[in-house]
């Protein structure tokens, strides 16, 4: 199949298709001496991983690394764990850093009147240094 025909079935785009070919992530996809690219099953199977692993939240690094442990039959499943564990963390991380971002900005939503005045607490809040420095309400 062609890369539109890849892509279609994969679910990522052509565009990206060549970009992870061209950082290296997947190997150039075969060519016809037309010079069109080709791709077969196998092919579109790791084009699958690879969106699965995106969805999941997993860095293009972290996808370099588990794709070379899944073509890797004498694999340590430990490797593959270890990995995945290192990404929970990573997201742990960043739950909490959204968290306190989203309860920063509710506490300035909350201390804005919203009416005709030209006072904003938002805005102001999003003057200072610190987001702990913004809340008037005592937020976090």
């Amino acid at each position: 199949m062609n890369i539109g025909q890849a892509a279609a079935a994969s679910g990522i785009s052509a565009k990206m298709i060549r970009h992870y070919e061209a950082i290296g992530l997947i190997p150039p996809g075969a060519r016809t001496q037309a010079g069109y690219r080709v791709y077969h099953d196998k092919y579109l199977h790791t084009l699958r991983f690879i969106k699965r692993a995106r969805s999941l939240g997993f860095s293009l690094e972290q996808i370099r690394t588990l794709l070379s442990l899944w073509q890797d039959a004498q694999r340590a499943s430990a490797d593959v764990k270890a990995i995945a564990l290192e990404h929970v963390a990573e997201l742990d991380k960043r739950i909490v850093e959204l968290t306190e971002m989203r309860d920063t900005l509710a506490d300035l939503a909350r201390s804005c009147s919203g009416d005709d005045r030209a006072e904003c607490p938002i805005l102001r809040g999003l003057e200072t240094a610190e987001p702990a420095d913004c809340c008037a309400s005592g937020g976090k």
